[in-house]
């Protein structure tokens, strides 16, 4: 049975310092990605590799302040997927970046099914339609990626890149909405 988490002040207040921290995490590695990452191969594979960790140690954090692992269990599955995503991503390093990139394209799709299933379960909670549909994409990415992993043209951090920017967007849009949302919820009460 799903539960529905009820919208409190300290959730909305969690969740939007939450996501503007996932937001502002997501555009220093992009903006880390299409710089030095994108001439340095060595710092590209640690960012590969630091993607999906973060994503994993982002879901713990947020699950346990949510009401712990038990009560969130599509982020605590994310976390261990995005733990091992981020094992996998650095042996397949070693291997090719086709393989990089199929290993990213298997976990987009976990992690936006995953999202989007979080999203659900948190609707009350405000916001979640952008995090929603943020799953939803990451999924269809997660496709794009596997398609393009099995091309002949050579994948790159780049590729990746435009992938974390979307994600960056969604956070950015999910913590403004709830802002507001906190905003408005003070003035009806100053006012009433």
């Amino acid at each position: 049975m799903t539960t529905v988490q009820r919208p409190d002040r300290d959730t909305t207040r969690w969740l939007s310092s939450y996501y503007f921290l996932r937001a502002g995490v997501s555009v220093g590695w992009v903006a880390a990605a299409l710089t030095i990452g994108k001439t340095l191969p060595p710092v590209a594979a640690a960012l590969l590799v630091a993607y999906p960790a973060w994503d994993a140690a982002a879901n713990l954090i947020d699950a346990r302040r949510s009401g712990g692992l038990a009560a969130n269990p599509s982020q605590a599955l994310n976390a261990a997927v995005s733990t091992v995503v981020a094992v996998a991503v650095a042996l397949a390093s070693g291997w090719s970046l086709h393989a990089v990139l199929a290993v990213f394209g298997v976990w987009a799709i976990l992690s936006g099914l995953l999202q989007l299933a979080t999203g659900v379960r948190r609707w009350r909670a405000g916001a979640q339609w952008a995090m929603m549909l943020s799953g939803a994409q990451s999924a269809l990415a997660g496709t794009f990626f596997i398609v393009k992993a099995n091309g002949s043209m050579i994948p790159g951090i780049t590729d990746i890149a435009a992938y974390a920017a979307f994600g960056a967007f969604y956070y950015l849009v999910s913590a403004v909405w709830l802002k507001a949302a906190t905003a408005r919820r003070a003035s009806t009460e100053r006012t009433a």
